[in-house]
Parts: C-alpha cells; sequence; structure tokens
C-alpha cells in the first residue's frame, strides 16, 4: 500500500513537472519580444487592432506576444509616451509594466486590460472608436472618457472618479467603490440639413 502511495505521488509530481516545463517553453518562445530599452513610461497610445495588458511594478518592461520584428507593428517610447500600433489581422498582443503610469489612450479596435489591481495615484483612460477596457483599479483620482462607440467596464477602488461618456449602456461601474462620482455625457451634435431656398431659381 505505501509503494502504491509512493508510486501515485512520484506520478503526480512528474505530470505537474512536465506541466511546469511546457509552460515556462510556451513563455519564452521566439515569439515573445521583451524590449529592455524603454524606461520612464507615463503615458501609453494604443492604435489599431492591439491586445494591451497594464501591470505596475518597480521596473518599466515591455512584452511583445507576436512575431514583432516580423510584423507592421510599431512599438516606440519617445518622451515618456510609449506608441502601440498594429493593422494586421491578427491582434497584436503587448503587456506593459510600469512603475509610473498615468494614463492611456486607446483607438479603434484596440482593448486594455489590467492584470489584478492597477495601482496609481493619478490615472486617465481615454477609448474612442470601437475600443475597449476591462480596468480593475486602485486609484486616488480616476478620470475616464467613454467615447463614440468605446466600451468600458471598471471596478476598483478609487477615490474620486470622473466618467464622460457618449452611451450610458457603454459603460460599466458596478463593481467600482468610488468616494466621490462626477458623470458627464457627453452629447453628439447632429449636423443640421441646409436649408434650400425653394425660390432661388425663380
Amino acid at each position: 500500500m505505501k509503494t502504491q502511495i509512493i508510486t501515485l505521488f512520484t506520478a503526480l509530481v512528474l505530470s505537474t513537472g512536465i506541466a511546469a516545463t511546457t509552460y515556462a517553453d510556451t513563455t519564452n518562445s521566439d515569439n515573445v519580444t521583451v524590449l529592455s530599452d524603454i524606461s520612464a513610461i507615463n503615458k501609453i497610445e494604443v492604435r489599431g487592432n492591439v491586445q494591451l495588458y497594464i501591470s505596475d511594478g518597480n521596473v518599466d518592461q515591455v512584452k511583445v506576444y507576436n512575431k514583432y520584428y516580423a510584423e507592421s507593428a510599431l512599438v516606440q517610447s519617445r518622451n515618456g509616451v510609449l506608441s502601440i500600433a498594429s493593422y494586421k489581422a491578427e491582434k497584436l498582443v503587448v503587456w506593459v509594466t510600469a512603475a509610473d503610469l498615468r494614463s492611456v489612450s486607446v483607438y479603434d479596435n484596440a482593448d486594455v486590460k489590467s492584470f489584478g489591481d492597477f495601482s496609481s495615484i493619478e490615472f486617465a483612460v481615454d477609448l474612442h472608436n470601437n475600443a475597449t477596457a476591462k480596468l480593475s483599479l486602485d486609484a486616488f483620482n480616476a478620470k475616464v472618457t467613454v467615447a463614440d462607440q468605446a466600451k468600458a467596464t471598471i471596478s476598483g477602488r478609487v477615490n474620486q472618479f470622473d466618467l464622460k461618456y457618449n452611451h450610458a449602456e457603454n459603460v460599466s461601474s458596478a463593481n467600482l467603490e468610488a468616494g466621490k462620482t462626477s458623470k458627464i455625457q457627453i452629447v453628439v451634435a447632429v449636423p443640421a440639413k441646409p436649408v434650400v431656398d425653394e425660390f432661388a431659381g425663380l
């Protein structure tokens, strides 16, 4: 009986070890590009067909989970602004860890998600076109703008929550604990039809 238990335990350990090794090999494959020369990120701008994951940490790091250099994608940093763009049919997946990220602007069909609670003193999110966001925040002040047909799901805890939106149904904040909340609907003006003078040709 004791021999059977030891054999079973050994089999479990081996299978777990194989699973862990497989996961590690996948994570460290040639499809992951780590951009180590990027630092001091305080703003991210995302355009095109991109899936962005953000997390806070002590050191800035950018990981691109595609054959980045083989694709027509742009990932570059200038004056603290990290620009990410890709218009390929397959989503460009990027994971950014930043020590002092203060804002994210997302356009086109891009998505942004947080790993766990994203902590920041002040954090701003601007969503445009058909962009989407799913963020769990732990911030003092959070400003979220959801324009056009963009959609946002915001959860977590903030002291001051300022929301601007075009369509109320595109914003979900039911799981957000906020000390103070300000909500402003941005009304899109419909262009007036030109007035035709029926007697002008007479």
